[in-house]
Parts: structure tokens; sequence; C-alpha cells
């Protein structure tokens, strides 16, 4: 019984020790082109940030087709909306993004709306 619980802590750790390292990954990259962290940027003012996409949804808000992504640099999660969009060329997970707008909160979540964006390599 031991045995099998020091292998499945050992498991635990490496896995949690893998997501730490990914997360310092990329507030590195992101830190090194000069913008601002996610976690340090301020609600409705005008913001510019870089990060790497998780995932890309398409969520209809009151009846309008919205394209929704999430946005990680390492730091803390943004939600992006595009409202009236259905895709958006470009905009796919993992892919890396600057975005320039405002964040606002919305049922507890930091969300930007129609942000300008642009695709990074």
């Amino acid at each position: 019984m031991t045995t099998e619980k020091s292998r499945l802590r050992r498991s635990i750790s490496r896995w949690a020790n893998s997501a730490d390292q990914e997360a310092r990954d990329l507030r590195q990259q992101h830190r090194d082109g000069g913008g601002l962290s996610i976690a340090d940027a301020p609600d409705r003012d005008m913001v510019t940030l870089t990060g790497s996409l998780r995932t890309v949804t398409l969520r209809p808000r009151g009846g309008v087709p919205a394209l929704e992504a999430e946005l990680y640099d390492g730091s803390d999660a943004l939600t992006l909306v595009w409202l009236g969009r259905r895709r958006i060329t470009g905009i796919a997970p993992g892919r890396s993004l600057r975005v320039q707008g405002r964040i606002g909160v919305q049922d507890r979540t930091r969300v930007m709306f129609n942000p300008r964006y642009e695709l990074l390599p």
C-alpha cells in the first residue's frame, strides 16, 4: 500500500512540476516581448498583452454568434470575445497572439471584447 502511495505521489509531483515549468516558460517568453503580464494588467485601461491561446470556442451571447478564446501567458488567463464572429482565420489553440483592448469583468471573469490582435510566429 505504501509503495502505491509513493508511486502516486511521484506521478503527481512530476505532473505538477511540468505544469509549473510550462507556466514559467510562457511567462519568460512573453516577458521578453516587453509587455505587461495578464495578472498585472489593470481593468478598464487600454492594455497590450501577449500570450498563447489555450481554448477557442463558439459560444453565442444574446442570440449573436461570439468566438471566445482563452489567452494565457503563464501568470493568468484572460477571455477574449469577438462578437458577431463564428471563426477567425489563424485563431486556434496553441497560437501566440498580441492583443490590445480594455479588460472588463463579467461574472467574475476577466474579459476583453473585440480586441485588436496580431498573430505572432
